[in-house]
């Protein structure tokens, strides 16, 4: 799949699996954090629209005003954190790294890289959005 090219119609009917689609109120700025602090990969990046790819996996963020017709954007906080309860788990970012890169791009280091019990080391790391990404490694 062509993301650069494909038509939105041929992108939505291609989608397979699990999808994940984030509200954010400025769709470049959140674009331009996830480029720096994680590596990841932007395509066909609008005011209102961006794919991300992060490894193999493909998520999508939207604006708000995107959202004009759906159902939850009644229940979309004005104030963030509009994630709460939600790890975005990036399994293969180093949190040591990663943390240093988020708080020159303003992220908030919820909590500072540590090794946890079940066999990672992460940290967690909240975005402008509100969203807690959280970049882990294998002990």
């Amino acid at each position: 799949m062509d993301y650069e090219t494909i038509s939105a119609e041929d992108f939505g009917a291609g989608l397979k699996g699990l999808g994940v689609n984030i509200l954010v109120r400025d769709v470049q700025r959140q674009v331009a954090f996830l480029e720096t602090v994680f590596e990841m990969k932007a395509h066909r990046v609008s005011a209102d629209f961006a794919i991300m790819i992060y490894g193999d996996q493909l998520f999508q963020i939207h604006s708000d005003g995107t959202y004009h017709s759906n159902p939850l954007l009644g229940l979309l906080p004005e104030q963030p954190p509009r994630g709460a309860g939600i790890e975005l788990r990036l399994y293969e970012s180093d949190p040591d790294v990663v943390a240093e890169r988020a708080e020159a791009a303003g992220g908030m280091i919820l909590q500072a890289p540590s090794d946890k019990p079940h066999g990672l080391r992460e940290c967690y790391i909240l975005c402008e959005n509100g969203y807690a990404w959280v970049p882990s490694r294998p002990l």
